[in-house]
C-alpha cells in the first residue's frame, strides 16, 4: 500500500504548442514542489498552429491557468467570438448562426422555450430563432462587451463569448507564464524512447526519452504532445487508432493568413465548399484563413485555388497544406503515457473543439492526478471519459454533413445518404418526431447548440410536445415579443466589437 500510494515527481511533457504549454501551464498552476515539470521541444519542428478559434469553456482553462483576459488577448492578438455564421451548409445560398449562450429566456412554464417557438413559428407568429438569441443578434450587428453579472435578469448578465487568438502566441504566452512558476524548457529533438524492461508493475512504462545532445530527460508521468505523430502514445507505447473517415470524410487542409479587413468580426465563418469547408477567423492583426476539403474529391491545388479565390483580404504568406486522419486512440492514458492534444485524437475543426479537448483532457488529468502506483481503475475511467468527449464531440460534427440537402456534388451527396451514429440517430429522430432536444450529461454541446444546426440545416420536427399548448396564443406571442424587444434594446447600446478591443485589449502594432 506505501508503493502505491507514493507520490510521482517528475513530470514530463514532449512537444509543445498549444497542446504542450497548456498542458504546462495549468499544471504548473496546481502542482508545487517537490513536483518538477519539464517540457522538452525543437524549434526545428513546426507546430500546425491554425487553431485560432475557441468555444467558451476556454475561459474556464485560463482561470485554472490563472491567466488574465486582457494580458492575454494583447499577448496573441486577440478578439471576442460570439458564435459560428455557417453559409451553404442546408442548402447553396442560405445561412444560419450557431450563437453561444442559451436561446429566449429560462422556462417559465412546463417545457422549454424551443417548444412554444415551434408552435409559434407554425401559426406564423413567431420571429427567426435568432431574435431570441442575444449572442446572434450581437454578432450580426457587429457588437460586444463582456457580460454584466451586476444587470440580474437581463440577456446581458450571462453574454456567452470565446475568442480567436493566434495559437502560436497563446503557446509563447503560456510559455512565459510556465516557466515563471518553474517548469524546465529543454530545446532539441527526441531521438530515442526509452522503456522500462525491468519486471514489475512499471514494466514497458515509459523511462525517459533521449535527446539528439545524448541527454536523457527521465520522468514517472509523460505526456505525449507531439501532435498527429504520436511519439510516445504510437511509436513507443504502439496504441491503436480508431478511424472514423467513414463518418468524416474531410482529410486535409489548405490555410493562409490575409490582410486585415474591416469591419472586425465578431464572430468565425464557416463557408461550404464542392468537397468541403473555408474557415475565416478575424484577428487584431490579420484574419485566419483554411479551406478543410477530402482529397478523394478535390486536388490539393484545386482546394488551394478555392480558398485564394475567396479570401477577403490580399494573402500573407503561401498556402499550406495539412493531411490529417479524423479519430481517436483506442487509448487516451496508456501505463504511465497519456496523450494530449492531436496525439489523442483529431475531429476537424468545424465547431472549433480543438483547444478545448485539449483543454478537458488536462483538467480530467488533474482531476484523476496519480500516484506512482497508477491505478488501472483511474486510467480505465479517464479512457472511458476521454471516449465519450471525442465521440459527442464527433457525433455534432457529423450532423452537420449529414443534414444537407445540396445536390451540387458528389461529396455533399454522399454525406446526406451515409449511415450514421446511432447515439446521431437518435437525437435527429427524437427532435423530427416532437422538437424534443435531448439532455445528454457530459455533452459539451447543450441543448441550444443541438436546436440552431439542426433548425439551420432545415430539420424541422412534426410538431411539439402537448404541454406547450397549455398556454394561450396571444399570452405566448407577447411573451416572445417582450423577450426579443429586450434583447434588441441591449444590442442597441452594445459598442463596436473592434471599439470595445481597441479600449480593452488593443496590441500594439495591429491595425
Amino acid at each position: 500500500m506505501e508503493n502505491w500510494a507514493k507520490p510521482l515527481r517528475r513530470v514530463v511533457i514532449v512537444g509543445g504548442g498549444a497542446a504542450g504549454w497548456m498542458s504546462a501551464g495549468a499544471l504548473s498552476a496546481v502542482l508545487k514542489p517537490p513536483y518538477e515539470i519539464r517540457l522538452v521541444e525543437s524549434d526545428e519542428i513546426g507546430i500546425i498552429g491554425v487553431g485560432e478559434a475557441t468555444i467558451p469553456p476556454i475561459r474556464m482553462f485560463n482561470g485554472l491557468a490563472k491567466i488574465d483576459e486582457a494580458e492575454f488577448l494583447k499577448a496573441t492578438q486577440g478578439t471576442f467570438k460570439l458564435g459560428i455564421e455557417f453559409v451553404n451548409w442546408g442548402r447553396q445560398g442560405e445561412r444560419y448562426f450557431h450563437g453561444f449562450g442559451g436561446v429566449g429566456r429560462e422556462a417559465l412554464w412546463p417545457v422549454d422555450f424551443s417548444q412554444y417557438w415551434l408552435r409559434l413559428r407554425a401559426l406564423g407568429r413567431a420571429l427567426p430563432l435568432d431574435a431570441y438569441v442575444i449572442s446572434n443578434m450581437a454578432a450580426k450587428a457587429n457588437r460586444f462587451m463582456l457580460p454584466r453579472p451586476d444587470m440580474k435578469g437581463s440577456p446581458l448578465e450571462a453574454l456567452g463569448y470565446a475568442y480567436h487568438f493566434d495559437a502560436g502566441l497563446y503557446a509563447r504566452h503560456l510559455r512565459k507564464l510556465s516557466e515563471a512558476r518553474g517548469v524546465r524548457r529543454t530545446e532539441g529533438k527526441v531521438v530515442r524512447v526509452l522503456l522500462n524492461e525491468e519486471a514489475g508493475p512499471t514494466e514497458g512504462h515509459v523511462r525517459a526519452v533521449q535527446m539528439e545532445s545524448g541527454e536523457l530527460v527521465e520522468g514517472d508521468l509523460f505526456l505525449d504532445c507531439s501532435g498527429f505523430y504520436g511519439l510516445l502514445i504510437d511509436k513507443a507505447l504502439h496504441t491503436g487508432y480508431e478511424d472514423w473517415s467513414h463518418w468524416l470524410p474531410c482529410d486535409r487542409a489548405v490555410a493562409v493568413p490575409s490582410e486585415s479587413t474591416a469591419p472586425l468580426l465578431p464572430y468565425t465563418r464557416s463557408t461550404a465548399h464542392r468537397a468541403g469547408w473555408q474557415w475565416r477567423i478575424p484577428l487584431q492583426h490579420r484574419v485566419g484563413n483554411g479551406h478543410v476539403y477530402s482529397s478523394a474529391h478535390v486536388s490539393d491545388d484545386e482546394a488551394a485555388g478555392t480558398l485564394l479565390k475567396h479570401l477577403d483580404g490580399k494573402p500573407l504568406a503561401d498556402p499550406r497544406i495539412i493531411k490529417f486522419r479524423t479519430g481517436m486512440r483506442e487509448q487516451a492514458w496508456r501505463r504511465n503515457v497519456v496523450a494530449i492534444g492531436m496525439s489523442a485524437g483529431f475531429v476537424e475543426p468545424l465547431e472549433s473543439t480543438a483547444l478545448h479537448l485539449i483543454q478537458m483532457g488536462v483538467a480530467k488529468l488533474i482531476e484523476a492526478f496519480p500516484h506512482a502506483g497508477f491505478d488501472a481503475v483511474e486510467i480505465a475511467e479517464y479512457n472511458r471519459q476521454s471516449r465519450e468527449r471525442y465521440e459527442y464531440v464527433r457525433d455534432f460534427i457529423v450532423l452537420h454533413y449529414h443534414l444537407n440537402q445540396r445536390d451540387d456534388s458528389e461529396f455533399w451527396q454522399a454525406c446526406a445518404a451515409m449511415a450514421i451514429p446511432e447515439k446521431l440517430r437518435w437525437r435527429m429522430d427524437l427532435y423530427a418526431s416532437s422538437g424534443r432536444l435531448a439532455d445528454v450529461n457530459g455533452d459539451l454541446f447543450r441543448e441550444p447548440s443541438w436546436l440552431e444546426v439542426m433548425e439551420g440545416q432545415n430539420l424541422r420536427p412534426r410538431g411539439w410536445l402537448a404541454l406547450a399548448e397549455l398556454q394561450g396564443v396571444e399570452e405566448t406571442a407577447a411573451y416572445f415579443k417582450g423577450v426579443s424587444e429586450t434583447i434588441a434594446a441591449c444590442v442597441a447600446v452594445l459598442p463596436e466589437h473592434a471599439e470595445f478591443v481597441r479600449r480593452y485589449c488593443s496590441s500594439p502594432g495591429s491595425r
